[in-house]
């Protein structure tokens, strides 16, 4: 793996957190500075990871000491939370959590009403 490859990896974590979390900055490391409160601890320590690892790779002496299978799969976890949703994706996600939070607040009302019916005698 070329140190532009890795370059490539950090420029597209970099991108998806720029459209999906609205974070600006020049790089990765820039917007992780900014950012970083608003990705899950995981996300958060692989794209730090590959942040430093995108600067290792500019000096050729260092791409020998570099983790492919580490960057690999810290570029995979991280594009894995940034990917962004689909339109239809999004919209029936909403749609289920709707249908849950009624479905919740059915459930604790018709429970609530039969242990007053039972503690009044009614049933």
């Amino acid at each position: 793996m070329s140190g532009m490859a890795v370059q490539k990896m950090a420029d597209r974590v970099a991108e998806l957190m720029e459209q999906r979390l609205r974070v600006r900055g020049v790089d990765l490391a820039a917007k992780l500075r900014r950012g970083a409160r608003l990705l899950p601890r995981k996300v958060r320590r692989n794209a730090a990871y590959l942040a430093q690892a995108s600067s290792t790779a500019q000096v050729p002496a260092m791409q020998a000491r570099l983790d492919h299978q580490r960057i690999t799969d810290a570029y995979d976890v991280c594009i894995r939370y940034l990917k962004p949703l689909g339109a239809s994706a999004r919209r029936r996600a909403l749609l289920l959590d709707m249908l849950r939070g009624i479905w919740a607040s059915a459930l604790v009302t018709l429970t609530l009403v039969l242990v007053v019916l039972v503690w009044r005698g009614f049933v």
